[in-house]
């Protein structure tokens, strides 16, 4: 039997967002946001904000209207900000997607219109996996709140949820059409979310940039005191070496079976479903991270005196490096955080894919883990860090 040739249809998009820095981006002298926005025909607008910026700054409400209301971009604030509560269990079912097609929906949004985000990564993903599946598709503007997000989860091109207990089962590669990182918001941060950035830091320096890592070892001080200039300069050259792998890594939307940028993170993401997400993932990262600084060494690929500076560098910045939930088994008794790995196969397809550590600044790629081995570094890191 004859087949008859194929239409072949083979297009590119280009995508392009940039990512600013600003302070007070609210301040109507401030004009960033109007020159990002600026679009010649009326458009709609709207706001989402996550609770506890209000809570922390309840200025800000007054501050956006007032904002727009002078504004001469042509954009119309189509209702009062939504406002909703942030943190992983935002993600774990879809009631704010819902809400936020509802919004869209009701007050007329089209996919010229924006649906601007502020908060921390979870509202973040929340809104922009909503903005990517409305119309399919509207702009969606990211202004993170977080020193996570505006090092890290709010300058790449995923949105998702969680679903049937994995993290971001369900979501979308969308790019969003700016990204804008006030600094202002950090101020209102407790400690302990102020601090958690620095770990995505840490992650991308150690595979990407042997300077950038020293540079984060020398300013460590700085950053234990909160200085806004070591807490700027962390959070830029981060967002900096993020957004190179993405446009220049050669697969954004990660059609392979590699993530080198979740150094650390098959672990990671197990420990918050193990903990039903009382583990941050700032914490959870900081753990994985340690858990394959020590494998690497242990398999002979990291000098041991490099292993010694993460996890000191790690502990000085205020991370704990071991939870209970590392050792938990599962119904059937089997080790529960190496569901990790075939989790972590199962997402990509294809091999499984693990990056680990040949040297500061230099990442590589494997295609298995020893289970004795992970157990060991497990071991080393409850009989270090369990304290």
């Amino acid at each position: 039997m004859k087949n008859e040739a194929p239409i072949t249809c083979q297009f590119q998009v280009p995508f392009r967002f940039d990512v600013f820095f600003t302070r007070h981006v609210f301040n109507p002298a401030n004009n960033l946001l109007r020159e990002v926005l600026n679009y010649r025909a009326p458009e709609k607008l709207l706001v989402v904000i996550e609770e506890s910026i209000v809570v922390s700054n309840p200025a800000l409400l007054d501050d956006i209207s007032a904002y727009f209301s002078h504004s001469e971009s042509n954009l119309e604030l189509v209702a009062e900000p939504a406002i909703f509560a942030g943190g992983e269990t935002l993600k774990n079912n879809f009631a704010l997607v819902d809400k936020l097609h509802a919004l869209v929906e009701r007050h007329g949004l089209s996919r010229h219109s924006y649906l601007a985000a502020i908060g921390g990564g979870a509202l973040l993903d929340v809104a922009g996996f909503a903005a990517a599946t409305a119309h399919r598709g509207i702009r969606h503007l990211r202004l993170p709140t977080t020193t996570l997000s505006q090092a890290d989860g709010g300058v790449g091109v995923k949105n998702a949820v969680n679903a049937f207990g994995k993290k971001n089962f369900i979501g979308t590669f969308a790019p969003p059409f700016a990204v804008i990182n006030d600094s202002e918001f950090l101020r209102f941060l407790p400690d302990a979310r102020k601090s958690a950035g620095y770990v995505e830091a840490i992650k991308v320096a150690l595979i990407r940039d042997r300077d950038f890592f020293v540079r984060i070892e020398r300013s460590a001080d700085a950053l234990n005191r909160f200085d806004p200039v070591a807490m700027n300069a962390l959070i830029r050259r981060s967002a900096e070496l993020h957004i190179r792998h993405i446009s220049e890594g050669g697969d954004p939307f990660e059609s392979g079976s590699a993530r080198p940028l979740d150094f650390g993170h098959w672990a990671a993401h197990k420990l918050e479903q193990l903990s039903d997400f009382r583990i941050s993932h700032a914490e959870a990262v900081a753990i994985g991270l340690a858990l394959d600084v020590i494998y690497s060494r242990n398999a002979g690929h990291l000098a041991s005196s490099d292993a010694g500076r993460i996890l000191a560098l790690l502990t000085k910045l205020g991370f704990r490096l071991f939870a209970p939930e590392l050792l938990y088994v599962d119904e059937t008794g089997e080790w529960a955080i190496l569901a990790g790995l075939s989790e972590f196969q199962q997402h990509m397809g294809g091999q499984l894919t693990i990056t680990l550590l040949r040297e500061l600044g230099r990442g590589f790629e494997v295609h298995q883990m020893s289970k004795p081995e992970v157990r060991k570094a497990t071991e080393e890191l409850r009989e270090r860090f369990s304290t």
